[in-house]
């Protein structure tokens, strides 16, 4: 009878669970750096991504653990939490698996018999938060300079329509009955004559969802998400900074099974309808090329075109001679500053290069063309 009794024991206390490792999941060392952990992270999302792994559920469920994995091991506070506690001390806000209080550790008792079905239940219905998305705009530095609103089309997961997401023909998801709606079934393995250890697993069945369905959607084949084009329109206003980033919230890959991410937009400068103007910080400068006449004597008059539709004009009287490298500067003629109240602009800077007779330089040619 006492050998019994501490057999039991035994039994209870060898029940485990298979906790995910963060730093399993991503191939690196619990002293991996930063840049270490980002960099893992691109790769292995770009491995398993959905698109590259269409109707995997194995690629599809290693995609969400390596999101997951990511967005606590990118986080100082909670990498720090994770690396005390666990992941059940990420659930019960830092105060570890043991903790008083009605944490929510791992019990052996509780779990053995059963008594941990509710909690499960109530960590499934935690949906991670998915990846972030990144798509570029170009826009042209009048644009940036005037301010533009953009429309453009990026083509991105979406949950079906014809089955609301579900999967399901009728739109009916059912208890899986392998683990009774749970997302987990329980292993047993015999250790040594009268001592078993039980191991918790993700059911292979409904793949930790806890709902199955009988009839799969003809239109997503059952994934519940289908691959569609969506249009947005993002407003540049004037003088954005060149490389901004607008974030649309929740606007990432849609699925029943995650919290959206970001839609990240990235504004970059096209090149285009520069006018032979270049930025940079708040000023615009350009390089005006003179002849040798025209350095040494003056009288002359150009006009430049600008943004605005406000010439700028570059002059000299006779006998006024300019140097090469000479550097004027126009005020209030650069970019517009958009973190000021007030409309308030940067300088215009223009750099003179004489260009000498019998030939045209390099240098020289390179600022024609640019001009």
């Amino acid at each position: 009878m006492k050998w019994n009794i501490l057999a039991l024991f035994t039994v209870l206390l060898t029940v485990v669970t298979c906790e995910i490792d963060y730093y399993g999941v991503l191939g690196v060392s619990k002293q991996a750096s930063e840049k270490e952990i980002k960099s893992a992270y691109r790769n292995l999302s770009k491995k398993y991504h959905p698109d590259k792994n269409p109707g995997n559920e194995e690629a599809h469920q290693k995609f969400i653990e390596i999101g997951e994995a990511y967005e606590v091991l990118s986080d100082d506070e909670k990498r720090g939490v994770y690396d005390r506690y666990g992941a059940d001390g990420l659930k019960n806000g830092g105060q570890g698996g043991r903790g008083g209080g009605g944490g929510g550790g791992f019990d052996p008792f509780g779990d053995f018999f059963g008594f941990g079905r509710h909690q499960q239940q109530q960590q499934r219905n935690q949906k991670p938060r998915g990846s972030d998305t990144e798509v570029a705009v170009d826009v042209s530095l009048k644009d940036f300079y005037l301010g533009e609103t953009f429309q453009f089309t990026v083509e991105m997961q979406n949950l079906c329509g014809t089955c609301s997401g579900t999967g399901s023909k009728d739109n009916k998801t059912h208890t899986c009955s392998t683990c009774n709606g749970s997302g987990v079934r329980i292993v047993k393995r015999q250790l040594a004559p009268g001592m078993f250890q039980q191991i918790q697993t993700t059911c292979d069945q409904c793949h930790g969802k806890g709902k199955t369905i009988q009839h799969k959607c003809s239109t997503c084949n059952g994934q519940g998400v289908v691959r569609g084009k969506r249009q947005y329109d993002i407003f540049v206003e004037p003088g954005t900074s060149r490389d901004h980033v607008h974030v649309l919230s929740g606007e990432s890959n849609h699925s029943p099974d995650h919290v959206s991410g970001d839609l990240k937009i990235l504004v970059r400068e096209s090149g285009k309808e520069s006018y032979g103007y270049r930025r940079r910080g708040d000023n615009l400068y350009r390089t005006e090329a003179l002849t040798l006449k025209e350095a040494v004597a003056g009288g002359w008059r150009r006009e430049l075109m600008f943004f605005d539709d406000e010439n700028i004009t570059l002059s000299r009287p006779s006998g006024k001679s300019v140097m090469s490298g000479e550097i004027e500067v126009i005020k209030g003629k650069g970019m517009p500053r958009p973190d000021h109240h007030a409309e308030e602009f940067g300088d215009l800077v223009i750099d003179y290069v004489v260009v000498m007779p019998g030939g045209v330089s390099n240098k020289a040619k390179y600022l024609r063309d640019e001009l």
